[in-house]
């Protein structure tokens, strides 16, 4: 349905309100169509793509309005909805508003005011429209809110993407450190109708378990020692917004049972509080683990998993997406001449073969900070294939060691190895070089405290 060809959708028991709406509003829409209750309602909905649906909040059935509503706009939540509420139920009207719907009517109806609240309702549908028409456009381009695509696998990608955005779908993001996995979590809320609202990204392997859920749900003044003040949680930061849980599968068992009961009910409370607070958040969640291991392990709950993978999203490595390579490497030159205050610098046809056929372990992420270390020790304008020092490279001229002894001693040098390698490639910063690793920052300073990797 167009801008231009605005249909509404009129649903109420009694005949009196549906003919009168149907002919008060006749010059304010090319199709209108009745529907006596909910079930009626939703055969018509989706048989059509109404571009407004005005419906009472009692109806003669199993299910009322404000469900009705709520399973119109999960299946299509461009659709404007206006909700037809008696005096005495505006809680209920209220609480239409809260799932999506546009604005209610409190009977007796007002025609003149309807006319006026259904204008503003095409011209809310058809500004949506537009946004929608043009991030398509920007979409179609290439690049989705920073994701930079022109492989096959990627295209993919940034289609569901645009699929999943507009809706409020729970979503799991998984792929390998480095993908790029917040920015896809970005992508999905610059792209949805809560882009105005606040985005909270939280990394749970980074945070203590003795804090990790005062972080999420906040904390009361006096609820433990330190805590000297109210402070609200990640969920209340991200209110009407969206709430981004990176390493998932680093929260602890009775984290997860807390976080189950907000998905399921809604509700969620303060350490230390009483006051049961409702949580209005699109929620992400993000690991670079095989989850299915996890809960084989017992240390994930299925049930959570379930409820966080209702749209599960799969980053490709960048060894997968090849072609993507050269588009990568202008726009981190770019973007590190200009932020370095250097000259534009160019990369010859043998360093480009070189970045691109290299096995980039650490993906995205490594290939950024590979660019912008050049871009700051490379003096010339070009960038040869001899400026590039690969990690892998350097590991081939080490001369040979003795055998270690035993299956431990060749265990253990290897994860030294690897631990190292993944230090130098991420700078020495632990958080990225732990999500690089697939570990948490707990983990990885273990490790580097026994190997003396400091």
């Amino acid at each position: 349905m167009t801008p231009d060809n605005f249909a509404i959708l009129i649903v109420d028991d009694e005949p009196n309100i549906r003919s009168g709406l149907e002919k008060g509003l006749a010059k304010e829409a090319e199709l209108i169509d009745t529907a006596t209750d909910a079930e009626q309602g939703l055969i018509k909905f989706r048989e059509t793509a109404y571009s407004l649906v005005i419906a009472d909040v009692r109806l003669p059935s199993v299910m009322n309005g404000l469900e009705m509503i709520e399973q119109m706009l999960r299946t299509r939540p461009q659709t404007t909805a206006i909700v037809i509420t008696a005096h005495g139920t505006v809680e209920t009207a209220v609480e239409a508003m809260r799932l999506g719907a546009f604005d209610f009517i409190t009977k007796p109806l007002d025609l003149e005011l309807i006319r006026e609240q259904v204008r503003k309702a095409r011209r809310h549908y058809r500004l949506r429209l537009e946004n929608r028409e043009l991030r398509d456009r920007l979409a179609d381009a290439g690049e989705v809110s920073g994701i930079i695509a022109n492989c096959s696998i990627m295209r993919d990608v940034i289609q569901q993407i645009r699929q999943v955005a507009e809706t409020d779908a729970t979503v799991m993001i998984q792929g390998e450190s480095g993908t790029g996995k917040e920015l896809v979590a970005r992508a999905l809320h610059e792209l949805s109708d809560r882009r105005d609202k606040p985005f909270v990204a939280v990394n749970l392997g980074a945070l203590p378990e003795t804090l990790l859920e005062s972080e999420l749900f906040g904390h009361e003044k006096g609820s433990f020692t330190g805590a000297t003040r109210r402070k609200p949680g990640c969920f209340e930061q991200a209110e009407g917004g969206t709430l981004f849980l990176d390493e998932i599968t680093e929260i602890p068992a009775k984290c997860q049972v807390d976080l189950l009961r907000v998905l399921e009910s809604g509700h969620y409370s303060r350490v230390g509080g009483e006051e049961i607070l409702t949580s209005d958040v699109r929620l992400i969640s993000a690991t670079n683990k095989n989850v299915q291991n996890e809960i084989d392990e017992g240390t994930f709950r299925e049930d959570l998993y379930y409820r966080l993978n209702i749209i599960p999203i799969q980053i490709p490595p960048l060894r997968l997406r090849r072609d993507d390579v050269p588009l990568l490497i202008e726009h981190f030159l770019n973007h590190f001449c200009q932020r370095y205050n250097r000259d534009p610098k160019t990369i010859t046809t043998e360093g480009m073969q070189k970045l691109v056929s290299a096995r980039w372990p650490g993906n995205v992420r490594q290939l950024r900070n590979m660019i912008e270390r050049l871009v700051v020790t490379v003096n010339g304008p070009t960038i040869r294939a001899e400026d590039i020092i690969l990690e892998q490279d350097g590991t081939k001229t080490k001369p040979a060691q003795s055998a270690p002894s035993t299956l431990a001693d060749a265990v253990e040098k290897a994860e030294r190895e690897t631990i190292t390698a993944a230090l130098i490639a991420c700078e020495y910063h632990r958080e990225q070089t732990a999500r690089m690793l697939g570990v948490s920052v707990r983990t990885l300073h273990y490790k580097m405290n026994r190997y003396g990797l400091h």
